[in-house]
C-alpha cells in the first residue's frame, strides 16, 4: 500500500521489508553464486536504509501528532499530561519531626 508521500516507485516498508528478507533468505541459504554475493549484500543494504528511513519519517510524524494533541489540551484548558496523579497515601505531618517514629 503506497501512500501520497512516496514518491513514485518508491518501495513500501511492507514491500521492502519483503525483499529484504528474501535477500537475506537466499544468502543464508546457499542460494546466492558467490560472484553474486557482493550485490545481494548492497542490495540488502539499500533495502535497509530505506526501511530505516521510513521508520524515522513515521517518528516524526508520531511525535508531530503528539504535540498537535498537547498544543489542543492545553489551549482548551486541559491539563497537558493524560496521566492522573496519584495519591502517595502519606502525608507530611506538621507536628514534630519526631512524632513519625514509631517507639
Amino acid at each position: 500500500m503506497s501512500t501520497s508521500r512516496e514518491a513514485p516507485g518508491e518501495l513500501s516498508f511492507s514491500q521492502a521489508m519483503e525483499a529484504l528478507e528474501s535477500v537475506l533468505r537466499r544468502i543464508e541459504g546457499d542460494e546466492v553464486d558467490i560472484d553474486l554475493l557482493g550485490r545481494e549484500l548492497g542490495r540488502a543494504a539499500e533495502l535497509l536504509e530505506t526501511c530505516r528511513k521510513k521508520i524515522r519519517r513515521a517518528e516524526v510524524e508520531v511525535q508531530q501528532i503528539v504535540e498537535a494533541i498537547e498544543e489542543d489540551a492545553a489551549d482548551s484548558g486541559e491539563a497537558a499530561s493524560a496521566e492522573p496523579r496519584e495519591a502517595s497515601g502519606f502525608e507530611a505531618s506538621a507536628g514534630h519531626p519526631d512524632d513519625d517514629i514509631p517507639f
